[in-house]
């Protein structure tokens, strides 16, 4: 299995196969249509993140001391960025994911280049996966 900073590792090397941000949005967009919907019953509002402009819904599993993480949204360029983010914390113990240095946004250019918006709602993600991440680690 691959450490947070192995996956982050990868990510930025498939992005940077792309010259142009353009092409990255269209990777991004490729990612969200690939992320596997979740169920209606579990688009509850206990699972929206707060801070995005769009709709997200993050849902945690805490199963044999590891964090499983699923998500979808209604914008797809969003829902692409959960995918990253569900890619690189999914299936971690809760001290990887509390101890990670999240570093690939900056890497791969997604500060400079997503929308105030969209930058705050990649960063209530990751805020939410790690204060997850924190109460599970309360119930070990």
């Amino acid at each position: 299995m691959n450490t947070i900073e192995e996956i982050q590792n990868q990510i930025i090397e498939e992005f940077s196969m792309f010259d142009d941000w353009m092409n990255k949005y269209e990777y991004l967009i490729d990612l969200g249509k690939n992320l596997e919907p979740l169920k209606d019953g579990l688009k509850k509002d206990d699972f929206l993140i707060k801070g995005c402009q769009s709709r997200v819904w993050l849902v945690p599993k805490f199963e044999n001391g590891r964090l499983f993480l699923s998500a979808d949204s209604d914008a797809i360029i969003t829902k692409g960025l959960a995918s990253l983010i569900i890619r690189i914390f999914d299936d971690k113990t809760p001290e990887e994911i509390m101890n990670a240095d999240v570093f690939f946004v900056e890497q791969i250019g997604l500060s400079q280049n997503l929308s105030p918006t969209r930058a705050n709602g990649l960063a209530s993600m990751i805020q939410s996966i790690k204060h997850y991440a924190e109460a599970f680690k309360t119930k070990n």
